[in-house]
């Protein structure tokens, strides 16, 4: 971890707002961990392709998780990491309108594809760096234009849970870059509300907030937040970023060459570059960590929500699953799985293959289908890594985060399907030690610019590599297989989703 050049004994407070909980981790200037709090909310699908929260509920367990973390202790800054592609319409008081639309809500579909269909789609992926789909804000908006146009009308603000989370806190309504630019509306070179997309959206800029750094000091805690929190009154709110950019600076993965690997309920692959840019082929995403320094990679929808789903379908623990599966030979005795249970993002950006189990047979148990299906993950992301591969972009090494990492067999898997050694680091904190970061870099604790940003990243400690074993040459023989999968099936997948 970085040995500091600030004040030794000062501590950071890092909110880190996913998908299904919140984490906030107390650290030193040193990156030791002082403290953890953690609180979770439920996930509701009230209707086909609804991925929603309660905002009230998510802000509750911020609260929850910075006082369990804080402990008490007067930190020198609280800085926010969170889940991205988020769409909430708030009011002229910053009080929630209806529920947020998660990256995960799908009802935008058919929006998405009509949008793809047109001549300007590739444009506006390459201008905006966030591709075409259903998780975009942009999408859900025009969506909401064309389905739900009173609530569209409604908002006076609209923005994502970092946007609401941050206004509450200080009282003071910005967008981060970060989480900007996972909107699909911001013009990544002009870094501005974009004019072709807010038209697409049927709404104005001053419907959404001002653009700020990531590093910027945005406020302080008000006094009512500071009182619940336990927290100092005025302490110091860095902005933060969204939680995958920030897993690579947390990963130590700003380096060129070092990509970053995520799996939490979804995953992602991402590397550091010095300018914004997208694939010809738009199949990456592009995402902003710092004025400096972008990721280009590929996000999955689909990560350990499958193991869930598998936990509440055979009505086991997952626990015991991973055993199974890890008792069960690779490839699964001939079992394919396409685990696409939500619409699946990268490398196609289609979300029109569902999932789909390919040979199943008599003789497959409860393992052979945990583990096919933890497999398919994992070729998921090998799809992502090839495409960044044709891209263009070299790399050289891979290091991996997220709840799956405490599994030691899925981290052996992963090794296997991507064919590549992956590092393990100390612990799970990834996104919110990247966000520590620019809290430390924002109040002064750590010196500006990316290159001070790189070197505390170097000290991130590796635990353990696990290398591929003997099953990775039929791994990636599965891999062509899924290829060919998305081609064949997809028409058929297709007819069987009509009315």
């Amino acid at each position: 971890m970085w040995t500091g050049t600030g004040t030794e004994d000062a501590a950071v407070l890092a909110v880190d707002v996913g998908t299904t909980s919140t984490k906030a981790v107390l650290f030193s200037t040193a990156g030791a961990v002082l403290g953890e709090g953690d609180a979770g909310y439920e996930l509701a699908e009230p209707e086909p392709g609804a991925a929603v929260q309660d905002p009230e509920a998510v802000w509750e367990a911020v609260g929850d998780a910075a006082r369990d973390a804080a402990g008490g202790t007067r930190p020198a800054v609280v800085t926010f990491s969170a889940a991205m592609h988020g769409l909430l319409g708030v009011d002229d008081a910053g009080d929630p309108i209806g529920p947020l639309m998660t990256w995960a809500d799908s009802r935008a579909a058919g929006v998405a594809d009509a949008l793809r269909a047109s001549s300007g789609a590739l444009e506006l992926h390459r201008r905006t760096g966030t591709p075409v789909h259903s998780m975009s804000p942009l999408v859900k908006l025009a969506w909401l234009r064309r389905e739900r146009p009173s609530l569209h009308g409604a908002a006076a603000r609209w923005g994502g849970v970092k946007e609401f989370v941050l206004g509450r806190a200080t009282g003071r309504r910005v967008a981060d870059a970060s989480c900007a630019s996972g909107t699909g509306l911001v013009d990544l070179a002009g870094r501005r509300w974009d004019d072709e997309a807010l038209a697409i959206a049927g709404i104005t800029a001053d419907r959404l907030d001002e653009i700020v750094d990531t590093t910027a000091v945005v406020g302080t805690l008000t006094d009512a937040v500071a009182r619940d929190w336990d927290l100092p009154s005025g302490t110091p709110v860095v902005a933060g970023a969204g939680d995958g950019p920030l897993a690579n600076l947390g990963l130590g993965a700003v380096r060129p060459g070092v990509l970053a690997c995520s799996i939490g309920t979804s995953g992602a692959l991402r590397l550091a570059v010095d300018r914004p840019a997208v694939d010809p082929r738009g199949r990456l995403f592009c995402y902003e960590l710092t004025a400096e320094r972008w990721v280009v990679g590929g996000a999955i929808t689909n990560g350990g929500v499958v193991l869930d789903w598998a936990s509440e379908t055979f009505g086991a623990d997952s626990e015991v699953l991973l055993t199974e599966a890890a008792d069960t030979p690779p490839g699964a005795d001939g079992l394919l799985v396409i685990p696409h249970l939500l619409a699946e993002r990268a490398p196609r950006w289609d979300g029109g293959l569902g999932g789909t189990f390919l040979n199943l047979q008599r003789s497959h148990g409860r393992g052979h289908l945990t583990r096919a299906l933890l497999e398919g993950v994992c070729l998921q992301l090998r799809l992502v890594l090839d495409s960044m591969r044709d891209a263009g972009l070299a790399v050289e090494e891979v290091r991996a985060t997220g709840g799956f990492a405490r599994s030691a067999f899925w981290r052996q898997l992963l090794a296997d399907v991507l064919g590549v050694p992956v590092g393990y680091p100390d612990g799970h904190q990834g996104s919110a030690y990247g966000a520590a970061l620019l809290g430390m870099q924002g109040v002064g604790l750590l010196a500006p610019g990316a290159a001070a940003l790189a070197r505390a990243a170097d000290h991130v400690a590796i635990a353990e590599v696990r290398t591929p074993g003997p099953s990775a040459a039929g791994h990636t023989r599965r891999r062509d297989l899924v290829e060919q999968v998305h081609d064949q099936l997809a028409e058929v997948v297709g007819e069987l989703r009509r009315p």
